[in-house]
């Protein structure tokens, strides 16, 4: 099947904003019904989150202050992909930078995208087993607060609003189909 004719074509653009961490763009675009119309959007490297499960099938979650909504979330450890790492990669010094754990088995879920009308930032998700407890080693800036919950509790959790999160609500609901043996580990 064609997508043609829900395809918006750029006319021209430029870069709006370009900061550090995200780059604004605003393009004129031509629409599928031939009218123009501007269209603003964030490019992003992208990200990796990770879902840690101990041995004894609790969770590894971290809370920290996320400044744009002002407040503390309840969220999976995950980091910015730098230019040309590899995904997994990624996510093991990730692992290790926020929590101080490592992993002995990984097991790659699924790409989402957070944010579709205005970025193109993409999570990758892992699966992290086999959790062996180290030291952070937190980036000069960043200030996390490790602790474990168990899945009934995180989806309660979700349940209630006290996790909004979307990498953390998506990755819960993954942890509770890979228990219940709906979804499978490739």
């Amino acid at each position: 099947m064609s997508d043609a004719h829900l395809k918006e074509t750029k006319v021209d653009g430029s870069l709006a904003y370009d900061g550090g961490f995200l780059k604004v763009h605003k393009d004129r675009v031509t629409l599928p019904d031939g009218s123009i119309t501007h269209r603003e959007y964030i490019r992003h490297s992208g990200a990796v989150a990770i879902l840690p499960v101990l041995d004894d099938g609790r969770i590894l979650l971290e809370r920290q202050f996320r400044y744009p909504n002002d407040q503390v979330f309840i969220e999976f450890p995950a980091g910015k992909i730098d230019p040309g790492e590899d995904y997994l990669a990624c996510a093991k010094r990730e692992l290790v930078e926020e929590t101080g754990y490592t992993a002995r088995e990984w097991h790659f879920l699924t790409t989402i995208h957070n944010a579709i009308a205005y970025s193109d930032e993409h999570l990758e998700l892992y699966l992290a087993r086999g959790l062996t407890a180290g030291e952070a080693q937190l980036d000069a800036g960043e200030f996390v607060e490790c602790f474990t919950a168990t899945l009934d509790e995180m989806l309660e959790w979700v349940r209630t609003g006290k996790i909004t999160d979307v990498k953390t609500i998506i990755g819960t609901f993954w942890l509770d189909k890979l228990r219940s043996n709906d979804w499978k580990l490739d």
